[in-house]
């Protein structure tokens, strides 16, 4: 027998515990997603079709930045499943509801490799491939098989392979061309049982030998980057963020060049035939790490990550980010690409990014 709790639309809900900047706003309509059947049931609703609507999943990397006047859609499904498993590999599907972070423990706790140097990354698994998640020079794309999904418009549930998901750099369909078109419901990925560890993003080798570790597993790994993490990132539970504000950009090989012959200590990775180039120095750079604009501000251990203090708007920490912006551009001529997802207000910021150099 299904016990699963029924759909039920709520009216005026506060989003405050559903977003991890602790931004005051509000939803005019609400409602939470438990079953791909839920999603069905709700797009039969009169408020489904007469409401703009915006899909939540952890909250982890939205700025609400003002009241939103339509539907929020709360995507908790939930699960993690083992679907195939031999010697060498597993592949699981997990609810897109599934707390990414849990996810990985439950990979690393079996020994199965390829999400490690993503832990404690915040947010859920529905919203990893939209984002093409990725940290300590591991992406979402190396062990990612295929994604199932609701079209929002017809109601058919569809599936993606990787290439049809056209990952790119924190990209994929899902924030371009077909934004606000599908629910993901859940995601299929391939863990290696003897993978080939990545330790040379970061300083994870340090931390390693910092423990004594000189033979590194996977839960090693994991650990160290938990490590780094927690030594670095505010406590969203503690001081309201979304982790990093911008994407690190990538600039041709020629740009850095010319960057670098008057930055001589300009860090950068590459990036295929690019370079990237660690947002938060060009943003430490200009002077903004620890900088508020009033209870907006930038985090005084890490320039990468806006905070709210306490009773931040929107719209203050998107003026904030817009400053920083401005700075970075001029200075160096690198215009910074929002990484969070603005909802509501004019998303200058990610218009500003495309236009600019």
């Amino acid at each position: 027998m299904n016990t699963l709790p029924q759909i039920e639309i709520l009216k005026k809900v506060s989003l405050k515990p559903y977003n991890t900047f602790q931004l005051d706003a509000s939803a005019a309509f609400w409602v939470e997603i438990h079953q791909p059947d839920d999603m069905l049931k709700l797009m039969d609703t009169p408020v489904f079709h007469r409401e703009t609507r915006y899909v939540l999943g952890g909250g982890s990397n939205v700025l609400f930045a003002q009241d939103y006047s339509g539907l929020i859609i709360k995507n908790s499904i939930p699960g993690i499943e083992v679907l195939s498993e031999d010697d060498g590999h597993v592949v699981l599907c997990a609810g897109a509801g599934v707390v990414w972070d849990d996810l990985v423990k439950y990979t690393v706790d079996r020994g199965w490799g390829g999400l490690e140097n993503l832990s404690m990354i915040p947010g859920q698994t529905g919203a990893a491939p939209i984002q093409n998640i990725g940290a300590y020079g591991v992406e979402l794309v190396s062990t990612f098989i295929s994604l199932d999904a609701i079209n929002l418009e017809s109601g058919i549930p569809e599936s993606f392979d990787r290439d049809m998901c056209r990952f790119g750099y924190r990209d994929s369909i899902f924030k371009t061309t077909q934004k606000g078109t599908y629910l993901i419901t859940h995601v299929t990925l391939k863990l290696n049982k003897s993978p080939e560890l990545n330790l040379d993003y970061g300083n994870i080798r340090e931390v390693l030998a910092s423990e004594g570790i000189t033979k590194p597993g996977i839960r090693d790994v994991s650990m160290a980057v938990r490590k780094i993490r927690a030594s670095k990132l505010p406590d969203p539970a503690i001081t309201g963020n979304a982790g990093s504000f911008f994407k690190n950009p990538v600039i041709s090989a020629e740009q850095f060049d010319s960057l670098r012959s008057i930055h001589s200590d300009i860090p950068s990775y590459p990036s295929g035939s690019q370079i990237k180039i660690p947002a938060a120095w060009l943003i430490d750079q200009c002077g903004f790490r620890g900088k508020r604009l009033g209870d907006a501000g930038v985090h005084e251990r890490h320039a990468l990550i806006l905070v709210n203090h306490g009773k931040a708007t929107g719209n203050e920490l998107i003026g904030l980010a817009a400053n920083i912006q401005q700075e970075v551009r001029e200075r160096f001529g690198v215009t910074l690409e929002p990484e969070v997802n603005i909802v509501g207000g004019d998303n200058s910021l990610a218009a500003g990014a495309k236009s600019g150099s």
